[in-house]
């Protein structure tokens, strides 16, 4: 049996919802007709989904060390994503022991476009110190840190086809969004061929970067109808947030993500989906074209 044959890929975050990356990656996975186990926090219709397909699911917590140490046997390369939450960093060191321990030569890391040390918000911060949790760790790891994930306008569906505005308070600095299948893309061509990537660190990007007006303004084409960007305070931008339930830790972070979005310093593009994933980007005309019926075109 050939060493590629033995080579098992343990997936967490498989149903989640972190632009649902690691539900990506393992269908791809499994269209390679490579092994996989689908770590999942709850078992429910994706995860049967995932199973149906042909992928091993295994239900627990990250944060639970024995829980990912049993996900881990047999494992040789890994994928570690975790939702906009406090906890990320003992789900980072509780992954990393239990990779650690069953041997496994290579993790790609999920982080984040504002992991920096110096970035004003605690859990930007977070996503750095998790880098180096893995990095210290002494598997071979990739970090990726991509741009906003289009997913993320998906939550304002029902507003865009409702009252076709778009509301962000992020001014009129750019971005270049990119969809989770083709980061996930990225993700699989790493895991397959870690060596040339190892200790990297990449930023996937959308093809275009673009403000907000400019992306009202796609939305409208593709969707036929005028829709409008509409640029709130930061102070309203809260209570937007809090008004829809989001948890404090959660609150904070996207407020320091629209400062630095006002800023221009998410305006990066790169060639990494390209060069990397080994298909261009998916333009935001054709995201939202696909969820036409959600947007209310």
């Amino acid at each position: 049996m050939g060493h590629a044959t033995r080579i098992r890929y343990l997936i967490a975050g498989a149903s989640g919802s972190h632009g649902a990356t690691g539900n990506h990656v393992v269908r791809q996975l499994l269209e390679r007709q490579l092994p996989v186990r689908a770590f999942v926090f709850h078992a429910d219709q994706r995860s049967e989904r995932l199973e149906a397909l042909g992928a091993e699911v295994d239900v627990g917590d990250l944060r639970d060390i024995g829980a990912v140490r049993r996900a881990m046997a047999g494992i040789t390369r890994a994928y570690f994503v975790y939702p906009m939450a406090d906890g990320l960093l003992d789900a980072i060191t509780v992954f990393a022991v239990a990779a650690k321990e069953a041997g496994v030569e290579f993790i790609v890391n999920m982080s984040n476009i504002t992991s920096r040390e110096d970035f004003p918000s605690q859990a930007a911060r977070r996503y750095w110190l998790g880098e180096r949790i893995f990095d210290w760790s002494g598997i071979g790891v990739t970090h990726l840190r991509p741009t906003l994930f289009l997913e993320n306008w998906l939550a304002f569906a029902e507003v865009v086809r409702n009252q076709s505005i778009l509301p962000l308070a992020y001014g009129q600095g750019k971005s270049a969004p990119v969809c989770a299948e083709d980061v996930a893309r990225v993700i699989v061509n790493v895991l397959e061929n870690p060596v040339p990537h190892r200790g990297k660190t990449y930023v996937p990007s959308g093809p275009h970067s673009v403000t907000m007006s400019e992306m009202a303004g796609i939305f409208g084409r593709v969707l036929g109808k005028p829709v409008e960007y509409v640029d709130p305070p930061l102070d309203q931008w809260a209570q937007a947030l809090a008004q829809a339930q989001r948890a404090p830790y959660t609150i904070e972070y996207l407020l320091k993500v629209a400062e630095a979005h006002q800023r221009g310093e998410l305006d990066v593009q790169t060639d990494v989906v390209q060069q990397i994933g080994g298909a261009p980007p998916k333009s935001i005309d054709a995201f939202v074209a696909e969820h036409r019926a959600a947007f209310g075109g």
